[in-house]
């Protein structure tokens, strides 16, 4: 019989993914273990530039895999249909990149459709196929996924939904890569996050959805915190010293009385930007000192924008699982000497980790998960 305190805790239940360095979730933890990062270098996307991008390596096309994915999710979960679920999406580009394929291809106005461009564009085409109860979107730069998190955790916390999906999705947009671009923030390899000598970050794709349930199943993750911050600094700069990224920690740690030493991994959001890395290890640091373990996996995935959040809460979710601490790749110096960063993965016990998601305009968002007590 479920408890009285598991009917208001939050458990993920199942989870698939796809990105450029696996298309499930244990081909890209052993490629995260394995130091095999889906990275590769691309002509096209900016004029007379090579650059360090994440492609998914798949035929298919992302609105189809996008319901592969779910479909595993459902068949994992032994579901027979979602229509008492909530859908909640994040993504920071909804269906630009077909937009931008009829404009620049077919060079046709009167094709593209607005409907079709929107972010929401991503939950109508899912609540299509699965009839779900309702669906909401949410696109907040590189939280979006992660507040898509959050906000099905809040609902979820209050009684008023069961059972929700919850879908990171982002798909490689021109738009999104000249942007970067134009910001001067762009790596040519492989990203270096956290080391002194880190070019910049890799624009990728990715698909990640993960189903949150009351009633625990065997081997579950708990969704035990979420946590919110908007220091407003700049539009495109972290604060130096990273308040808001201490607050958006110190607010998920805070809501079920975690306390900073009982958390062993630290999933960093770790871009490979000069800015973010130097302002989220000042955080880390600061809240923290050198006691839990730290990596960023962009170096494997690469900066998968609007479902970077959904993905490393995978990732974390895996990392509990099998009780291994995942590791950075590419890490060789170190610019924070303090942190106690992971070069191979290391199989220890640990109890709780979480996952950062900060984003332009100081949108800074936590997720703390761990592992559910047997008994």
């Amino acid at each position: 019989m479920t408890s009285l305190m598991q009917q208001n805790s939050v458990f993920i239940t199942a989870f698939e993914s796809a990105c450029c360095a696996g298309l499930s979730c244990e081909a890209l933890f052993e490629a995260i273990c394995a130091h095999q990062s889906g990275i590769g270098c691309y002509e096209g996307y900016v004029h007379d530039k090579v650059v360090a991008l994440g492609k998914i390596s798949h035929e298919e096309s992302r609105k189809r895999l996008l319901h592969q994915v779910c479909e595993a999710v459902r068949i994992q979960r032994g579901l027979e249909h979602f229509h008492d679920t909530l859908l909640v999406v994040g993504s920071s580009v909804g269906g630009m990149q077909r937009t931008e394929e009829i404009f620049f291809h077919d060079h046709s106005y009167v094709r593209i459709d607005p409907k079709g461009h929107i972010i929401h564009t991503i939950a109508s085409s899912l609540h299509e196929v699965y009839g779900f109860k309702d669906d909401i979107s949410f696109s907040t730069a590189c939280t979006s996924s992660a507040n898509a998190l959050g906000y099905a955790y809040e609902v979820m916390k209050k009684g008023v939904y069961q059972r929700v999906l919850v879908v990171g999705f982002d798909t490689l947009s021109s738009t999104t890569i000249l942007g970067f671009d134009a910001l001067g923030v762009l790596s040519t390899q492989p990203c270096r996050p956290f080391d002194e000598a880190r070019q910049g970050m890799n624009v990728s794709e990715g698909i990640a959805v993960l189903l949150l349930e009351h009633a625990p199943t065997k081997g579950c993750v708990q969704l035990k915190g979420v946590g919110y911050s908007s220091d407003a600094h700049h539009m495109a700069q972290p604060s130096p010293h990273g308040e808001g990224a201490i607050k958006a920690m110190q607010n998920a740690l805070a809501c079920e009385g975690i306390l900073p030493e009982e958390v062993a991994y630290i999933n960093a959001h770790g871009t490979g930007t000069q800015a973010n890395d130097k302002s989220e290890a000042c955080a880390i640091e600061e809240l923290f000192g050198a006691q839990p373990f730290v990596s960023s996996t962009k170096s494997i995935t690469g900066h998968t924008l609007g479902a970077s959040g959904a993905l490393e809460a995978i990732i974390c979710a895996m990392a509990l699982q099998k009780q291994i601490i995942p590791p950075s790749t590419a890490l060789q110096t170190p610019e924070n000497k303090a942190l106690q960063f992971v070069y191979e993965p290391c199989s220890m016990p640990f109890r709780y980790a979480l996952s950062n998601s900060l984003a332009f305009g100081g949108n800074n968002t936590s997720l703390l998960l761990g592992v559910l007590h047997e008994g």
